[in-house]
């Protein structure tokens, strides 16, 4: 199976910056599509951007032109540079990769989740 892990969470102030970092390893055959959700208190699980493994990037309203998402098909990661953070940021951050398995079936693996605190 594939396994996340989640580097790069903490505390910022507003205006600050944060970078998260998400490596697969395991048991990979291809990773495809990889993303970023978040979830706050009270609120659903949202996707904050995606990127597949042509470059393509898509990102939530709230979040573009302050947030980029990069990856490295080779060394089979996925990163989040957070700029200009603000207190509404503050959420427990998901890594989610699309693994593509020998059978060319798609399953979504998730990290545990890192927590992204933004104080005014």
């Amino acid at each position: 199976q594939v396994e996340l892990e989640e580097t790069g969470g903490g505390m910022a102030q507003a205006g600050g910056s944060l970078r998260l970092s998400c490596k697969a390893s395991g048991a990979i055959h291809t990773i495809g599509d990889m993303a970023w959700f978040r979830q706050a208190p009270g609120r659903q699980r949202e996707l904050v951007a995606s990127i597949n493994r042509d470059e393509h990037a898509i990102y939530e309203d709230s979040v573009r032109g302050r947030f980029t998402i990069s990856r490295s098909n080779f060394d089979q990661t996925v990163a989040l540079q957070m700029t200009n953070l603000n207190p509404e940021d503050t959420a427990v951050y998901y890594c989610m990769v699309k693994h593509i398995d020998l059978m060319s079936y798609v399953h979504d693996f998730w990290g545990r989740g890192t927590q992204v605190t933004v104080s005014s």
